[in-house]
């Protein structure tokens, strides 16, 4: 099971956002690819990186900041916001991100998320962001009825790598992540699934870490990281094992 850390950006720096509200942001750091460094130092081959502004703009916003990131970081880069056209696809491709996550377009041009897989085999991941079991867009400001089943299963035959699933109400609160929520999606899906979402300690890797077998591919956390709550090491650690 793999363990991304997370870096979110926004105005430049890396923050952490309370349940995907922009104006609760925490400033962790201010030089991004210094931190991405810093996670590889802790034994990190795989991160994933938002780009915040550009998930509520609707284009990318952060790139002098990405692209740091990319040149610094020796892993695979897996990068979210603001992901809704070809161009910008081909382009972050093309500066060397592994796998790029798509969720508002994947609810409102699902046709642009299944060519895209198509012609870029294993690189796109469709990010579910569930409100109260239903599908939130926008960069979580607009909640639509579509459960978050329904949209998963849209992209069954596509191609997709993986099932980027995220409880908005947990992300960025510490509460432990909804393990029963995402094992129920990776049951009933057959695309991998990456936890995301509430992650406050080595428990909720531990518990997710037991259901590998289930088709969880892994777990991103953020906060918990930063603040000392979870030792990155460890949890790679214990992913490794699983």
């Amino acid at each position: 099971m793999i363990v991304f850390p997370a870096i979110d950006l926004k105005g430049g720096e890396v923050v952490r956002l309370a349940e995907g509200d922009m104006d609760r942001a925490t400033v962790y750091a201010d030089d991004p690819a210094a931190q991405a460094l810093l996670f590889a130092e802790q034994g990190a081959e795989y991160l994933h990186v938002v780009d915040l502004d550009g998930a509520f703009a609707g284009r990318p916003e952060n790139a002098e900041a990405v692209e740091g990131i990319i040149e610094n970081f020796p892993g695979y880069i897996q990068l979210g916001g603001g992901i809704r056209n070809v161009q910008t696809v081909e382009r972050w491709f093309d500066m060397g991100v592994a796998r790029l996550v798509i969720g508002t377009a994947a609810l409102k041009d699902p046709q642009f998320v299944k060519d895209m897989a198509r012609e870029f085999e294993n690189g796109i991941v469709v990010a579910v962001d569930a409100r109260d079991g239903c599908v939130a867009t926008e960069g979580w400001a607009e909640t639509s009825d579509m459960p978050v089943v329904d949209l998963a299963r849209r992209f069954e035959d596509a191609g997709v790598a993986s099932i980027l699933f995220t409880d908005v109400g947990r992300d960025g609160m510490l509460t432990g992540c909804n393990i029963e929520a995402t094992v129920d999606l990776a049951r009933a899906v057959q695309i991998p699934v990456i936890a995301s979402g509430g992650v406050k300690g080595i428990d909720d890797i531990h518990m997710l870490s037991l259901h590998a077998k289930d088709g969880i591919e892994g777990v991103i956390t953020g906060r918990a990281i930063y603040d000392g709550r979870l030792d990155l090491a460890t949890a790679i650690a214990m992913g490794n094992r699983a």
